[in-house]
Order: structure tokens, then C-alpha cells, then sequence
């Protein structure tokens, strides 16, 4: 059961509070422009200037006062965005990796025309086509599957087993209209 705070125990609280506020209205605008100087985009600088305030209140028992803080506060922001590079540079190469493995893995087709099932799979519901995906594509088990969507696996192979079937009646219209157009294209020559 939370008790309440006494009148002591929210006095340090108001401090904190006032302290930190007078700390952001005096500082912010000189640690955005030294994160914007050095960050290549706008938003990055405000995640900057974020962080760099989030960790002065965390840690405001040790913000030096008076002058001193805005020099803590340039050292803070500092570290941030020394931070914020190393983990931008980890995206960049783990998002490299991903597109290379890609690259290894899928099969290459042709971009201009997607395959019959592509095409019959966009065209389902998005709960036939997401189960066909997860066991097809990602080659997951009806169980794992079912996991992943969050439903029983008697529901995932009930649904698998329609799914299917919608997919082979949409890919037998497909190919039956097909025919059909390349006939009338054969009857016009």
C-alpha cells in the first residue's frame, strides 16, 4: 500500500523540480544548437537534447550549480551524441547485413511481373494471407504459427486448411481467366 509523502519528503521533490526547470529554460536552446551543429538531422538533434536532459535529472544531485552546469550539460550532450553515432553506425551495419542475407536467401525474380500466387495472395483477406505466409514463406509449423498469431494450433490448422483452399480456387480463377484472354487474344489474330 503506497503511503503518502509527508511534507518533508515532497519539499526535496519541489527542488528537484524547480531546480531542473530553471536548469532546462536556462540551458536548452544552447544545447540544441550545439546538438543541431552536429547532427545530421533536425529529429536527431532533438533526441540529443532529450537524452541530454534526461540524464541531468536523473543525475541532477550531481549538475554542478551555477555556470559550471552548462558546462556539464555540453559534456552530457557530448557523450549523447557520441552514443547516437556509435548506435546509428551498429543500424547501418546490422541493416547491411540483413540486406546481404536477404540477397543470399531469396531467389531472384523478376520485378516486373509478380507470380500467380503473389498476385492471389494479395488478393485475400489479410488473415488467410498472413497464415499461408507464416508457414509458407517463413517455413513455420502450424504450431509455430498459431503461436505467433496468438491463437490455438486446432484454430491455426482449421484456418490453414480454408486458407488453402480459398487460395487454390483464387489461383484456378486466375489461371481460367488467363485462358480466357489469351483465347480471345488468339481469336482476334
Amino acid at each position: 500500500m503506497a503511503r503518502k509523502a509527508t511534507a518533508d519528503e515532497a519539499l526535496p521533490r519541489e527542488l528537484a523540480e524547480a531546480r531542473f526547470s530553471r536548469l532546462y529554460r536556462e540551458h536548452e536552446r544552447e544545447i540544441l544548437r550545439y546538438a543541431l551543429r552536429r547532427s545530421g538531422e533536425p529529429e536527431d538533434a532533438a533526441d540529443v537534447v532529450a537524452e541530454t536532459f534526461l540524464v541531468a535529472w536523473r543525475r541532477l544531485g550531481e549538475v554542478p550549480l551555477g555556470g559550471e552546469a552548462r558546462l556539464w550539460l555540453y559534456a552530457t550532450a557530448r557523450r549523447v551524441l557520441a552514443n547516437h553515432r556509435r548506435g546509428m553506425k551498429r543500424r547501418t551495419r546490422l541493416a547491411e547485413r540483413l540486406r546481404e542475407e536477404l540477397r543470399r536467401q531469396l531467389p531472384a525474380q523478376p520485378a516486373a511481373e509478380p507470380s500467380a500466387v503473389l498476385e492471389a495472395l494479395a488478393d485475400m483477406r489479410e488473415g488467410d494471407r498472413e497464415l499461408l505466409m507464416l508457414i509458407g514463406m517463413e517455413e513455420l509449423t502450424p504450431g509455430e504459427a498459431a503461436r505467433v498469431l496468438g491463437i490455438a494450433t486446432v484454430t491455426a490448422r482449421t484456418r490453414l486448411h480454408r486458407a488453402r483452399r480459398r487460395l487454390r480456387a483464387r489461383l484456378g480463377e486466375a489461371a481460367g481467366a488467363r485462358q480466357s484472354q489469351e483465347m480471345e487474344v488468339g481469336e482476334a489474330r
